[in-house]
C-alpha cells in the first residue's frame, strides 16, 4: 500500500547547469513540511519538477533521477505553467481566495489551461496508483483533481487538503466556475481546511451553488460520503527546536549576533504577495518610529522577502511600493551607526533562517490573509531558552492556535505600531510564560500529528463508504431478489409516491402521477399474490384524485388515513389546529421567498423546496425552535423530511401503517421504497427479512440504496414483468450482503 502525494510542485526542483541538470530543495512550507512526514506507508509524490522542460532526453534524464526519490514529474510546457499556474491559479483562485477581487483575472485561456493541466496529473496518477493505494491531492492548484480521478477510478481512496482560505459563498460565487471547482473537490473521500471557517464556508458554498446537503460535516454524494474538517497543519517542531543546539546553526547564530549589534530586532519572514501585508507592516513600523523616537537607533527591521511571481504585473507592482517604502524610511532615519530596515530580496538557507529566528527578539507576522502560516509557528518553536514575541494577525489561520501572541487586524498600521512597541516592552518573564504556552501546542500538534489525524479520519470515511457501497442494489442481487419474488405466494409491496414513484417538483401539485407509473403500478396489481400499498405523506384526496381507480391500497399523511377495498378509514382525529402554531408558520412563510403552507386534513406542512437552500435550512430550524414547546403542550410530532416541516398527531407514522398490516395478514415477501426521513419509520417496522430500499441518501435503517428515483420504476418493471434487469445508476457490482437472501431461501425451502 502507498500514499501518492500529490502537489503543483515535488519538494524538489530541477535546475539546468550547461549540459545537465543539479536538484535542490523547492521553496515553500507546503513541500518542506510534507517532505518531513513520517508515516508507515510507503510514500511517492507527483508534481511539477520546477522547470519546463520540452526535450525528450532531457525530460528521460530528470525523470530517472527523481524518481530514484520516488518522485514522478509531470512535465509542463511554458505556455501552460503560464496560463495554469500563474494564470487561473494566481491570478484567479488565489486572489479570490484571499479576498483581493480587485486582483481577480477571470480569462478562457487560464480556465481552459487549468483543466487541461489537472487532466494531466489524472492521467499520470491512473498510470503510477494501484488498488489499495491512497491519493492525497493538495491545494488549489487542483481543486479539479479528485473528481476526474473519481470518473476514471471510482473506488480509489482520495483525499484533499485546502491549504489558503477558503472564503464566504458572496465571494466565491463570483467565480463562473464555481460549480465545476465545487464539483472537483466533492470527488475526494475526506476534504481537510485548517480552519473551522474556511470549512463553514465550503459547506455553505456546496449547499448553495450543487444543492448537495450536509448533515454537521458529512454529505452524500452518489451513495458515498464525502467528509470535512477543520486540522491546522503543524510543523516539524523537533526540527527547529533543536536547531540551535547544531553547530552549523549555532555559528549562523553568533554571524547574527555579531551583525544586529546591541540593537533590539525584529524580524518578517514573507513570499512576495499582497496577501502578506509587507506594505501595512513597513507603515506600522514607521508609524512606531515616529511615535517613539527613543527606539530610534536601537531598533532594527530585519525584512527577509523570498522571491516570488515578480514578473507578474501586480508582484512587481508590489515590490517596487516595497522598495519605495524601504528606501523612504531608511532615507527619513537612518544614520551611519544604524539602518531601520534591513531589506534581504532573496532566500536564506534553513540554518540562516533558524539563527534569525532564534536571535529575533520580536516576529511580525501580519498577513492581511493567509491559510496558517507556518512562520509563526517556526518562530515560537526555535525560541528555546531565549524567548520572544510573536505579534500575529488574527487573519492568519495560525491566531487560532497561537493564542498567547499579541494579535492585531493587520489592517490597522496603528495596532501594528502599538503591538511593536507593547512586545519590546514586555518583560522577559512575560515572554517566557508566552512563549512556553505557545510551544506546548505546537509540540503536540506536530506536522505528522497533522497527517496522522488527517489519514485517521480519511480511513475511516473509506471504511464507512466500503460499508454503505454494501448497500447497492447490484443487477446481480436483483436477479436474486427477483427469484425470491418468484419464489413468493404472498407479498406485500410498500412504496412511497414523492422521490419514489415520481421525481420531485418544485410545486407539490404538478408531481402528477405519469403513463410510466400507472403502468407499474397496474403490472404490480394484475399478480393476485401482489398487496400494493402507496405509503405517503401526501393527503388522502389527492392520492384519491391521481390514483384512487387503480387496485391498490392507501396510506395517507403518516399514516392518518389508510384505504382497504375500495373504503378510506381515519386513524386520527381531524385536530383543532392553535392559532400560535398557524400564525408561527404563516409567519415563516411570509419571511421566506418561495416557500408555502399546505394545510392537510390531519397535519401541516412547511414546505422549502424552492427555497434558497441555506435560507430554506435557516428557517426550518428557526421553524421547529420556535413550535417545539407548543406542538409538546398539544402532544404533537414535528417532522423534518425532504424540503418539508410537518405537524400531525404523534401517534400516526408511516410506521404504525406498516404494524397495522402485518398485523392482519402475513406475507412471506416484504419490499419496501421509500427517499424521505419519515420513510425510515416504516423501514424500522418491518422485519429483517424485508427487503428495504432507500432511494438517493444511503440510511442506517434500509439494507439496501437505489441511487437515483430514476431507477425505481425499471426496478418495479423487472419484478412485475420479468422486464430485464438493469440498474444505470449504480453500475457497481461489487461485495453485497447476502445474509438476507439466505435467510429467506431457508425459510422458502422450510415452507415447501
Amino acid at each position: 500500500m502507498k500514499l501518492y502525494i500529490v502537489a503543483n510542485r515535488l519538494p524538489v526542483k530541477a535546475v539546468p547547469r550547461q549540459d545537465s541538470y543539479t536538484f535542490v530543495r523547492s521553496e515553500g512550507g507546503l513541500a518542506t513540511g510534507l517532505d518531513s512526514l513520517q508515516i508507515s506507508m510507503e510514500k511517492h509524490w507527483i508534481g511539477w519538477p520546477g522547470v519546463c522542460v520540452d526535450n525528450a532526453r532531457q525530460q528521460i534524464e530528470i525523470r530517472q533521477h527523481l524518481e530514484t526519490m520516488d518522485f514522478h514529474p509531470i512535465f509542463l510546457s511554458e505556455e501552460q505553467y503560464h496560463d495554469y499556474y500563474e494564470g487561473y491559479s494566481n491570478s484567479t483562485i488565489w486572489p479570490l481566495c484571499h479576498y483581493f477581487f480587485s486582483h481577480t483575472t477571470v480569462r478562457k485561456e487560464y480556465w481552459e489551461s487549468y483543466q487541461k493541466v489537472n487532466a494531466l496529473f489524472c492521467d499520470e496518477i491512473c498510470k503510477q496508483v494501484g488498488s489499495g493505494d491512497w491519493v492525497w491531492i493538495q491545494d488549489y492548484q487542483l481543486m479539479l483533481l479528485p473528481g476526474m480521478l473519481r470518473k476514471r477510478m471510482p473506488n480509489l481512496h482520495i483525499g484533499y487538503f485546502h491549504h489558503i482560505p477558503f472564503p464566504s459563498y458572496e465571494l466565491f460565487r463570483i467565480l463562473p466556475e464555481r460549480a465545476e471547482l465545487l464539483n472537483g473537490l466533492m470527488g475526494a473521500d475526506f476534504i481537510g481546511f485548517h480552519t473551522h471557517d474556511y470549512m463553514r464556508y465550503f459547506i455553505n458554498a456546496v449547499e448553495r451553488v450543487l444543492h448537495i446537503k450536509f448533515d454537521l460535516d458529512e454529505a452524500q454524494t452518489d451513495s458515498r460520503i464525502v467528509r470535512v474538517n477543520a486540522l491546522p497543519m503543524g510543523i516539524n517542531y523537533e526540527l527547529y527546536n533543536h536547531s540551535s543546539a547544531t553547530p552549523k546553526v549555532w555559528s549562523e547564530i553568533e554571524k547574527k549576533r555579531i551583525l544586529f549589534r546591541n540593537h533590539k530586532l525584529l524580524l518578517s519572514v514573507d513570499r512576495l504577495d499582497y496577501s502578506k501585508g509587507i506594505l501595512h507592516r513597513l507603515q506600522g513600523f514607521e508609524t512606531f518610529l515616529e511615535r517613539h523616537p527613543e527606539y530610534q537607533g536601537k531598533v532594527t527591521l530585519a525584512m527577509v522577502i523570498v522571491p516570488s511571481r515578480d514578473h507578474v504585473e501586480s508582484y512587481a507592482g508590489l515590490k517596487t511600493k516595497i522598495d519605495e517604502t524601504i528606501g523612504r524610511i531608511n532615507g527619513r532615519y537612518s544614520d551611519i551607526n544604524w539602518t531601520p530596515v534591513c531589506y534581504f530580496y532573496h532566500g536564506f538557507s534553513f540554518e540562516e533562517l533558524t539563527a534569525m529566528y532564534f536571535v529575533a527578539d520580536v516576529a511580525l507576522v501580519t498577513p492581511l490573509r493567509d491559510g496558517m502560516n507556518l512562520v509563526a509557528k517556526e518562530y515560537v518553536a526555535t525560541k528555546v531558552n531565549n524567548p520572544g514575541v510573536l505579534v500575529l494577525s488574527e487573519m492568519a489561520g495560525a491566531a487560532v492556535e497561537l493564542a498567547d501572541a499579541i494579535q492585531i487586524n493587520p489592517n490597522d498600521t496603528d495596532q501594528i505600531a502599538d503591538a511593536i512597541f507593547t512586545a519590546l516592552q514586555m518583560p522577559y518573564e512575560e515572554q517566557a510564560k508566552r512563549i512556553s504556552k505557545m510551544q506546548a501546542i505546537l509540540s503536540v500538534q506536530t506536522v505528522n500529528k497533522w497527517a496522522a489525524d488527517f489519514m485517521e479520519e480519511w480511513k475511516n470515511v473509506v471504511d464507512k463508504n466500503q460499508y454503505l457501497s454494501g448497500k447497492l442494489l447490484s443487477t446481480n442481487l436483483l436477479k436474486q431478489i427477483k427469484a425470491l419474488y418468484t419464489q413468493a405466494r404472498s407479498r406485500l409491496i410498500l412504496l412511497d409516491y414523492d422521490g419514489t414513484l415520481v421525481g420531485f417538483q418544485k410545486r407539490p401539485e404538478d408531481a402528477v402521477p405519469t403513463p410510466e407509473v400507472i403502468q407499474v403500478l397496474k403490472d404490480l396489481t394484475s399478480d393476485p399474490a401482489n398487496h400494493v400499498v402507496i405509503n405517503s405523506g401526501r393527503d388522502h384526496q389527492t392520492l384519491e384524485k391521481w390514483l384512487g381507480g387503480l387496485p391498490v391500497s392507501f396510506a395517507a399523511e403518516h399514516g392518518a388515513y389508510y384505504k382497504e377495498n375500495g373504503e378510506w378509514h381515519q386513524t386520527s382525529y381531524k385536530p383543532e389546529w392553535s392559532q400560535s402554531i398557524l400564525s408561527i408558520l404563516n409567519m415563516f412563510v411570509h419571511k421566506t421567498p418561495k416557500s408555502r403552507l399546505e394545510i392537510k386534513e390531519t397535519a401541516l406542512a412547511w414546505h422549502y423546496r424552492a427555497v434558497d437552500s441555506w435560507l430554506g435550512e435557516l428557517r426550518a430550524r428557526q421553524l421547529v425552535r420556535a413550535l417545539v414547546s407548543i406542538c409538546l403542550q398539544h402532544r404533537l410530532q414535528i417532522l423534518q423530511g425532504n424540503k418539508v416541516v410537518e405537524i400531525k398527531q404523534s401517534n400516526c407514522t408511516k410506521g404504525s401503517e406498516v404494524k397495522r398490516l402485518l398485523r392482519k395478514a402475513h406475507y412471506d415477501f416484504i419490499l419496501a421504497m421509500g427517499d424521505d426521513t419519515t420513510d425510515n419509520d416504516m423501514f424500522r417496522a418491518l422485519p429483517e427479512s424485508a427487503v428495504t430500499v432507500k432511494i438517493g441518501t444511503v440510511s442506517e435503517d434500509a439494507r439496501y440504496n437505489l441511487k437515483s428515483q430514476t431507477d425505481a420504476l425499471p426496478m418495479l418493471q423487472a419484478l412485475a414483468t420479468g422486464a430485464p434487469l438493469r440498474i444505470s445508476s449504480n453500475g457497481k457490482q461489487g461485495r453485497q450482503d447476502l445474509g438476507v437472501i439466505l435467510h429467506w431461501m431457508k425459510k422458502l425451502i422450510k415452507r415447501k
